[in-house]
């Protein structure tokens, strides 16, 4: 009902024409909204009736002994979203049956006894009348509003600012959480603080993250249970450029909410899908800016390396300084492909509020200059570190960041690779390339979403590219015979020489690990032996052939 503009059914029942005719059911739905008048003559007029009618009839169309025909109209009535319905039920009957009011009462659906003594034309007329003043007046606020909300944007009115007037212009609180930037703002002024905290909470579980309700393009009512009383919600999603950037919230706490109500709402969420748009334009500008700079940076080129460093001093970046480089490549999570597959605008919708988070909670809030780029499924950063920096800290700091980051997106797959801090702004491509490198070998030995190209261990020798065909000569001659005798036998020699490895050459408890008998792991053990022409009791051999099983994962054999 919240698009109606008109009157309420209290408000028809308290008009002189009406002052002799009486409510009779669906009591609970007094305040629903009359925008049009329609007369029945026959059931089939329901193809052709709109949401928030009153439907004006006489009891003469009902059957007397078809009492389910009788509800069903009501069920119909009720379907179809109409205001209410006034039934002028004598001489016909005496009284409505007691199933069709139970049913009008379980529905809220109003049904309204007209006087006998009353023509349907002197309840049509004065309505209309009533509704067009109504609206008259309405559609003037609304000018009015609209005026207010185009002359506070003009006026750089901050997000408070436009929240204020939401509420002020309803007379009700308001709640508006935005995603970009990420932000929430409430507005309570017109409610005792014993209801606030019931209200956050009421907020906070429409934003339930496993609930896919807030993802909604379209604006959401209902009957909320708080303080022991059911209260209107309306809510009204942020839309620009397709995709929803925060929410509005509004109770009917001190006034019922209706079609003014959402208007204000539709304006104030059209002021504030401006604003975000100008912000995204602003952001597109720079992210291309910054984006050229790092591309030459990072170039093959000298000359564009070059130009790049020339330009440093319009980023306040200190060549001088160490830099350090952390790659993010996101995607959606495989396993949701099947359900719901994200499209390229949802994606570049959710790279924009993770570049977001990572300006605000790592580069801001932590102080560090730095860069962030974001293009298609990839966020690339640049930070530029004092040398009296205490690194480790900093980056356990910015490791629990982007786990919170990782957490708010739990249908996205991350990948995040931090690489070596590299002194001079012209060494900072090597950095990039440990970072790139983290996250590829990272994905291979299946660590967490953030892999430290400092913590690869051996890992960060192996998979330098120069020695790629060092490491496939290496592999042949190691491992590569005892692979193609598993493929060739259907044996676990592999997997028994990697047991090995991980209980530390115990045999019992490769038994264990196994779920294989312990003189079956010592057989395999010795055909190891015999078919890599090595030893697992040599610590040379014992190396060689661990590192062997490394490089099969580099190598993705």
């Amino acid at each position: 009902m919240g698009r109606q503009n008109g009157i309420t059914i209290e408000d028809a029942l308290n008009m002189e024409y009406m002052k002799n005719c009486k409510l009779v059911a669906g009591f609970k739905g007094i305040r629903n909204t009359i925008s049009k008048v329609n007369v029945m003559a026959d059931p089939d007029i329901l193809s052709w009736v709109d949401e928030g009618e009153l439907l004006l009839t006489t009891a003469y169309s009902f059957k007397k002994d078809n009492i389910e025909e009788q509800k069903n109209l009501i069920r119909e009535c009720s379907k179809k979203k109409l205001a209410g319905i006034g039934i002028k039920i004598y001489p016909y009957l005496n009284e409505l049956p007691e199933e069709v009011i139970k049913l009008a009462d379980d529905l809220n659906f109003p049904i309204i006894d007209l006087h006998y003594s009353i023509p349907l034309s002197d309840i049509m007329t004065p309505l209309f009348n009533e509704i067009f003043n109504r609206q008259s007046y309405l559609l003037k606020k609304i000018e009015k509003i609209y005026e207010q909300f185009m002359d506070a944007m003009l006026k750089g009115a901050n997000s408070n600012q436009i929240t204020k007037l939401i509420s002020d212009s309803v007379k009700n609180p308001v709640y508006v959480k935005f995603e970009f930037p990420e932000e929430t703002i409430v507005q309570f002024d017109y409610v005792d603080d014993s209801i606030k905290e019931l209200l956050l909470e009421n907020a906070t579980k429409f934003f339930d993250p496993n609930i896919d309700r807030s993802k909604e393009k379209k604006l959401e009512e209902s009957n909320e249970l708080i303080g022991g009383k059911y209260i209107k919600r309306m809510i009204l999603p942020i839309v620009a450029k397709d995709s929803i950037y925060g929410h509005i919230v509004a109770w009917s706490i001190n006034t019922p909410l209706g079609g003014y109500d959402l208007s204000v709402l539709e304006i104030a969420s059209t002021t504030m899908a401006l604003e975000i748009l100008k912000a995204l334009s602003v952001r597109e500008v720079e992210n291309r800016y910054k984006s050229e700079f790092l591309e030459d940076l990072i170039s093959l080129e000298d000359r564009r390396v070059e130009k790049a460093i020339e330009r440093a001093s319009f980023f306040n970046i200190n060549k001088k300084d160490r830099f350090l480089s952390i790659t993010l490549k996101i995607k959606s999570k495989e396993e949701n492909l099947s359900k719901v597959d994200i499209t390229s605008g949802e994606m570049q919708h959710y790279i924009t509020k993770i570049h977001d988070l990572i300006d605000r909670n790592i580069i801001k809030q932590f102080g560090i200059n730095g860069i962030v780029v974001s293009k298609t499924e990839r966020i690339q950063i640049l930070l530029s570190l004092k040398k009296d920096t205490k690194l480790d800290i900093l980056i356990e700091e910015i490791n629990k960041k982007f786990q919170e980051i990782i957490e708010k997106f739990n249908n996205l797959d991350f990948r995040i690779g931090i690489g070596r801090p590299y002194e001079g702004l012209e060494n900072f491509n090597n950095s990039y390339l440990d970072s790139v490198k983290a996250i590829s070998t990272g994905k291979i030995l299946n660590q967490n979403a953030i892999t430290s190209f400092e913590h690869l261990g051996i890992f960060k020798i192996l998979c330098q590219d120069n020695i790629e065909d060092e490491l496939i000569k290496f592999y042949n001659t190691t491992l590569k015979p005892l692979v193609e005798y598993d493929e060739k036998k259907s044996t676990e020699l592999v997997k028994t020489l990697e047991a090995f490895f991980e209980n530390n050459g115990n045999l019992k408890k490769m038994s264990d690990f196994l779920y294989t008998h312990y003189n079956t792991v010592l057989y395999r053990i010795q055909r190891i032996n015999e078919i890599t022409k090595m030893s697992l009791e040599n610590p040379s051999d014992r190396l060689n052939l661990e590192i062997a099983l490394k490089i099969k994962q580099l190598l993705k054999k």
